[in-house]
């Protein structure tokens, strides 16, 4: 799945348009806040983001995905009308992937985008392959005995916090604070909620996180 942030209604309809001509799954969003939202449901494998936007800039949307470990890795390509030098650097050094200036034409973006897509194949990227289970962050990509599994961002980013930490006990409040950013002031029902349908997205799976009681939970590889 590709995610578009783009105002410009026109362009934003061309380019999914011409990105699901291709055989490419897409989605488009007016503003961040729609896209931050399809975020929290869906993690995409690439997203073309505009600069200017409306609620906060491209550039800000583009530090906060860097920010985040769950996103880290996120293939990114900034559409933007700005062309000056300083504005290509400004948005690399925020860590773009590939930067493309407005007008366009769609043959180009489509070659940028596979591309980008190809070079993130290539390099190997790690992946954790555990009985049916496979992971691979870079990609954002989940499967079980080779079903695809959709995760949201949070489900995604808990799975992903496991594997790296196979066999530890991991209390809540260390998952609130890896997975959220901050001391959740809250119930710590939020951190068994989001493990409850994180396991039953992964069915026979899910039984590899196993909760410790009192203490929190931990990942269990069941087929050593």
């Amino acid at each position: 799945m590709i995610y578009l942030v783009e105002d410009d209604d026109n362009i934003r309809e061309l380019v999914l348009y011409t990105l699901k001509g291709q055989g490419m799954a897409a989605r488009g969003f007016d503003r961040p806040s729609a896209f931050w939202a399809a975020m929290e449901l869906e993690s995409p494998t690439l997203v073309l983001l505009d600069i200017m936007l409306p609620e906060e800039d491209g550039v800000s949307v583009l530090k906060k995905l860097r920010a985040n470990s769950a996103t880290r890795r996120l293939p990114i390509i900034l559409l933007t009308a700005k062309s000056s030098e300083y504005d290509t650097v400004l948005g690399l050094d925020a860590g773009a992937d590939d930067y493309i200036a407005k007008p366009f034409r769609m043959m180009e973006l489509l070659a940028r985008v596979k591309a980008l897509l190809r070079r993130t194949d290539e390099a190997a990227p790690p992946f954790f392959s555990v009985g049916p289970l496979y992971v691979c962050p870079a990609r954002h990509e989940v499967r079980v005995a080779d079903r695809p599994v959709v995760l949201t961002l949070k489900e995604f980013e808990l799975l992903c916090v496991f594997l790296e930490n196979p066999g530890l006990v991991l209390t809540r409040a260390q998952l609130l604070d890896r997975i959220w950013g901050y001391s959740f002031n809250g119930e710590s029902r939020t951190v068994d909620v989001h493990i409850g349908t994180l396991r039953q997205k992964l069915g026979e799976a899910g039984s590899y996180i196993e909760t410790v009681r009192g203490l929190g939970y931990r990942f269990e590889d069941k087929t050593e």
